[in-house]
């Protein structure tokens, strides 16, 4: 499946190498192409970098960049977004306090994401997992939240072939609570000595 990430920071970083090592094509798109160009090259053969152009050819689109920035592309992309499953991963935390989050009050950046490219099919995904967790390797918890059944499925599948598991927690009216939960999860990293590369995993006793 052809993948792309917008984005070349660490998170992308660690979804693209998952992908890649599930055997997906990856192409990776930047403002500036040359940050895109390396992280490609990092990936490996499987992955492209290109500059900030279009999502044409593409099946599955992952936005890998902060709120107002994945907000920005989906409404510059808006009518090349229709029909595709499009994961929105951002967590609009207020970074200067770590008190609340940024979004409207009652709205998720998820359906901000969605209200914005309203003929994609968005959905809320690693929003919990660490840049750092994602580039190692080994199984992590991955929660989805998305009102479209065939791109969550398409979303699971391609987790599942990332050594991820996915967990369907519902339509996307529950992202919010995934994005209030990691800001707790976020909030908490000097107390536990997080050293962010904590996880969020369901275990059964």
């Amino acid at each position: 499946m052809e993948v792309l990430i917008v984005g070349s920071g660490n998170m992308a970083r660690g979804i693209g190498l998952r992908l890649v090592r599930g055997g997906h094509r990856v192409r990776i798109a930047d403002r500036e192409p040359d940050k895109a160009a390396d992280l490609a090259a990092e990936l490996g053969d499987g992955a492209a970098g290109e500059p900030l152009n279009n999502a044409a050819g593409a099946e599955v689109v992952v936005l890998a960049t902060p709120y107002e920035g994945s907000k920005q592309v989906a409404e510059m992309w808006a009518g090349d977004l229709a029909g595709k499953t499009v994961v929105d991963i951002c967590n609009p935390v207020d970074f200067d306090t770590f008190d609340g989050l940024v979004t409207p009050a009652g709205k998720s950046a998820a359906e901000e994401i969605a209200a914005a490219a309203p003929g994609a099919r968005v959905v809320k995904a690693f929003n919990t997992t660490f840049a750092s967790r994602l580039a190692n390797s080994g199984p992590l918890d991955v929660f989805i939240a998305g009102d479209d059944p065939e791109a969550k499925r398409t979303l699971s599948g391609l987790c599942l072939d990332a050594d991820l598991r996915p967990i369907d927690v519902g339509g996307l009216k529950h992202a919010a609570a995934l994005e209030s939960f990691q800001l707790l999860h976020m909030k908490v990293q000097d107390q536990i000595q997080g050293n962010w590369s904590t996880e969020l995993a369901l275990k059964s006793a």
